[in-house]
């Protein structure tokens, strides 16, 4: 263990909160800074940036920072009217964590409390990944948009914008709790410009995407996404892509990809570092995984072309959540060619007998990059009106139907489209701490903001723990990353990927996004068999200087704002 992490882990061991209760309470008379709305005192703070902590406080005016201190509090100042003091009482003070890979594109509008992510201390949630996004939307194409979100959850509201500025107005309209930083995804941009799975794509076709990407940048995305194991994205060729990813570059905005899967984590590691090279495009390599059992254990070699590539020039970080698990649409599995334009007609497809038989064989033939299929791995998280479905895996159903995992993958595709979702046990946690550990990782969850009630299945309990498991499991249990190195990965990194210049760490004249924390509690509580169970620890969330949890409750305030890129 390295000294930071002894100290980490210190601080981590000793801090109690046993008799934390009303956190929020006015501020005695005399006590209060001149102009002070809140202020939060008798702290640890972990200031995002990756230093040591330090005993302190945070003021609050408004929506800003305007002091981070070890004595902020003025003393004699009559003005105390309506002014509030937070006692941490030795707790953690930091930024509000940044979730740089999320897909709550949609379910911001649906679930606006965003309780599954304010109870973790996410204060920004940033959309659009993998090539998904809720804008750029052609109106005569609404319900492809529509099937292709729905490979990321429900859409529950209708998709009546257009661009980037009709989507802002529908999320300040909704009003969430947490904050909404947005990209744009190839995907979702290749059916805006009516290409959709089209794979020969004509020069006038790349001018479309390239001009309605450009609009995106000038109306505040803060970059681009692509999904090369979705369709459409994955059906675009490499000259496609390093054209929307130059003109990304141009804008000094960040290319995040979910790459290839079929090239094997190394591969697929070299195309996105091609690509980035070529076009000296900021690279945030998403959700880094080794998923072929062959490779368990490897992670160290795929670090190392991370830092190759560094030393080449390029500007890459990748991002990573803290499970041994993933979570997908199942249409994610099924041969592209097959879902090519749409689920109603890959189900016309599919009702050939003779397609049927070519999908099953190629689906025979092993995972991307001959990771075998290993059906008692692959659970049912989500499937509309079929309940008996969930938390069973496709080995267990295709069993009690009499048919191989292959056909009963393609009947749960042919019925439910995308909309039916699994989680995938095909990981291994020594992998995970490496990725990390390592300086160049940021923590994303790659989840959603979720509610507590209603049909939302048994999804990955990522949507519900990623951020507190980080700090309980990883820093304080295991010791295998510092306490300020985790805070850096989950603010100060994440914003700085983002160019989000205002908000990552507690700086006066940053934006006053603070949590408090109680680092002896502080953990995920959301198992696989039980995900929807809300973190605990994080005692007060501050979102644009609005208290939004105190004492672990929320206070019904939803401060969140729809961000947009500042150069």
């Amino acid at each position: 263990m390295t000294g930071a992490s002894i100290e980490a882990h210190i601080i981590l061991r000793s801090t109690r909160f046993d008799q934390l209760n009303s956190l929020l309470a006015l501020i005695e008379p005399g006590n209060a800074m001149p102009n002070l709305d809140l202020l939060i005192t008798n702290g640890m703070i972990v200031d995002g940036t990756g230093a040591p902590p330090f005993p302190g406080s945070v003021a609050i005016k408004g929506d800003r920072i305007i002091g981070v201190d070890n004595n902020v509090v003025g003393k004699g100042s009559s003005d105390t009217t309506e002014r509030y003091v937070i006692d941490a009482r030795g707790g953690l003070i930091c930024p509000g964590f940044i979730d740089i890979h999320t897909h709550s594109d949609v379910s911001v509008l649906s679930n606006p409390c965003c309780a599954s992510k304010i109870h973790q201390g996410v204060t920004t949630e940033v959309v659009g990944n993998c090539g998904f996004s809720a804008f750029p939307l052609n109106p005569r194409l609404r319900p492809e948009h529509r099937d292709l979100l729905q490979m990321i959850g429900r859409v529950e509201v209708p998709l009546d914008w257009s661009d980037l500025t009709g989507f802002a107005a529908v999320v300040e309209h909704a009003a969430p709790a947490i904050n909404v930083a947005p990209l744009v995804g190839h995907g979702t941009l290749r059916i805006a410009a009516g290409i959709g799975s089209t794979v020969q794509v004509l020069e006038s076709d790349r001018v479309k995407m390239r001009n309605l990407l450009a609009q995106c940048f000038d109306q505040g995305a803060f970059g681009f996404t692509t999904g090369l194991t979705y369709v459409p994205s994955c059906l675009a060729n490499s000259e496609e892509i390093a054209e929307l990813v130059g003109l990304t570059a141009s804008y000094d905005r960040l290319y995040a990809t979910h790459a290839r899967g079929s090239l094997g984590e190394v591969g697929a590691i070299e195309e996105a570092g091609a690509v980035a090279l070529q076009t000296r495009a900021r690279l945030q390599y998403s959700h880094l995984a080794i998923n072929h059992p062959l490779n368990w254990g490897t992670a160290n070699r795929v670090l190392e072309r991370f830092h190759a590539f560094r030393e080449h020039g390029i500007d890459v970080a990748f991002d990573v959540y803290p499970y041994d698990a993933s979570s997908s649409a199942l249409t994610q599995h099924l041969p592209a060619w097959v879902q090519q334009g749409g689920i109603e007609a890959m189900r016309r497809r599919l009702a050939d007998r003779s397609v049927r038989l070519r999908v099953t064989q190629e689906l025979s033939h092993d995972w991307w990059d001959d990771t075998p299929w290993m059906w008692q791995h692959f659970v049912g998280s989500a499937a509309p009106g079929a309940d008996e479905l969930i938390g069973r895996s496709i080995l267990a159903l295709a069993t009690d139907a009499h048919v191989t995992g292959e056909e009963m993958t393609i009947r749960l595709c042919e019925q439910f489209g995308n909309e039916v979702h699994i989680v995938l046990h095909y990981r291994q946690e020594r992998d995970v701490i490496a990725f990390m550990s390592d300086e160049l990782a940021i923590i994303g969850s790659d989840g959603l903001a979720l509610p507590t009630k209603g049909d939302i299945g048994r999804p990955h309990p990522r949507s519900f723990g990623c951020f507190p498991r980080v700090l309980g499991r990883f820093v304080r249990d295991l010791s295998v990353v510092s306490l300020s190195d985790a805070i850096r990965k989950m603010t100060g990194a994440p914003a700085d990927r983002l160019r989000l210049r205002d908000r990552g760490r507690l700086k006066p004249g940053y934006f006053a996004d603070v949590l408090v924390i109680d680092p002896g509690r502080v953990a995920d509580r959301a198992t696989y068999a039980a995900p929807v169970a809300l973190a605990v620890g994080v005692e007060v969330v501050i979102v644009n200087g609005e208290v939004a949890v105190n004492g672990g409750e929320e206070t019904g305030v939803r401060a969140g704002r729809l961000l947009r890129y500042d150069a």
